[in-house]
């Protein structure tokens, strides 16, 4: 398995054995019969980052806006 694919979580997971199962063949994979499973993963892992790049966009904005309302209390006791 590809280092950066052995921490994927599972939603990918099924891809991923399906891509390593398809390069067991040599023949398929020198010759592109392997692209179907390849694309498939890339979609999943493109949609994975997508979501985590929200999650931690929206955590971001929220830890944002309780930081600009701590420095809010601070200055109003000045």
């Amino acid at each position: 398995m590809h280092p950066q694919l052995s921490d994927k979580s599972e939603a990918c997971r099924d891809f991923i054995k399906a891509l390593e199962l398809c390069h067991t063949s040599s023949w398929k994979r020198l010759t592109g019969g392997c692209n179907d499973q390849k694309s498939a993963l890339i979609r999943c892992l493109r949609k994975e980052s997508r979501e985590r790049s929200s999650r931690n966009r929206a955590a971001a904005k929220e830890r944002r806006q309780r930081t600009e309302q701590v420095w809010k209390e601070l200055h109003e006791d000045d």
